[in-house]
């Protein structure tokens, strides 16, 4: 199992959206926070991110900012223009041919950010990815091929489509951030190989009964010396990682499945229904089956946000 792929698919609460849309200055759009993520694509023109917190960003052609637990923010031609709500006719600006144009695919993804893996929960609030910094072919290939499909004339099979294209675009912006040698954290961890072993084992089997030593023996590495790598890598120690995944994984499991419970804390490494529920309610505050109840269907970020930028 690949750590980056489960940690996202982990997170996920629904399907993602995405548009392109054309503005013609002056305009400045506003986002109210939610619970999920989303991203901005500078294909033509300029313009400014304006996030909560920190200064404004310029986004240039080529640009891509990925806002991975979206607090809200703003997108505007500059950083002083007046803002208005998203939807809004007024957020679009003037109609005016000849004014600057700035040219973006937008979009949002559903992720669950109550129970954010670390993976992305250490993430800046703003990932700005510019065009000039180091070489992406990957992440530049899906933002064309994810350009080519929100052409102004439909193609046949866009809507099948796109939201496998939104979802590539999210690894690859993952991937490119977390390429980068200066990295520390899960940066460094998915760069170690022994570090990344053992992640890569306790994501592919969540239930089996790992020890300390039992997961060294998957990094190549001794007792006391993997879990003070894992350590300084992951920073949790190792079984108490197990653990998180382990409640992590069933939390999904309940949520998106109709296993019995007793089958989901199986699957977590529970030889009892009655263990799993017992760790399960330290873990969430509530038992299995309210859990599911209260989850089942839970939805994410609208699929008119972003869609409102060309309205």
């Amino acid at each position: 199992m690949d750590v980056l792929s489960d940690a996202v698919a982990a997170m996920r609460t629904g399907a993602p959206h995405s548009s392109r849309t054309e503005l013609r200055a002056p305009w400045g759009i506003r986002f109210a926070p939610q619970q999920g993520a989303g991203f901005h694509v500078v294909l033509r023109g300029v313009c400014w991110l304006l996030p909560v917190r920190g200064e404004p960003i310029e986004l240039r052609p080529g640009d891509v900012a990925f806002l991975p637990r979206e607090l809200g923010h703003a997108i505007a031609d500059s950083p002083v223009t007046p803002l208005a709500d998203a939807g809004t006719p007024a957020a679009t600006g003037r109609q005016d041919p000849s004014a600057p144009a700035t040219l973006m695919l937008c979009g949002a993804y559903r992720l669950d950010q109550s129970r954010a893996h670390p993976l992305l929960a250490e993430l800046p609030d703003v990932v700005h990815l510019p065009a000039g910094d180091g070489p992406h072919p990957s992440l530049r290939g899906a933002v064309d091929l994810l350009r080519h499909e929100l052409a102004a004339e439909p193609l046949p099979g866009t809507p099948g489509v796109l939201p496998a294209l939104v979802d590539v675009l999210l690894l690859y912006m993952l991937r490119a951030w977390y390429d980068r040698e200066d990295r520390t954290g899960w940066g460094a961890a998915l760069r170690d190989p022994a570090v990344a072993a053992a992640l890569r084992a306790v994501h592919r089997d969540p239930g089996h009964p790992w020890t300390v030593r039992g997961l060294a023996e998957e990094a190549g590495l001794s007792r006391s010396a993997f879990a003070q790598r894992f350590a300084a890598a992951v920073g949790s120690p190792p079984l108490a990682f197990v653990t998180w995944w382990r409640m992590t994984a069933a939390a999904r499991l309940l949520r998106e499945s109709d296993l019995l419970l007793r089958t989901v804390g199986e699957r977590a490494g529970y030889t009892s229904e009655y263990a799993f529920a017992k760790a399960f309610r330290r873990e969430f505050g509530t038992a299995p089956g309210r859990y599911r109840a209260a989850h089942r269907g839970q939805g994410g970020v609208p699929a008119e946000r972003y869609g409102a930028l060309s309205a």
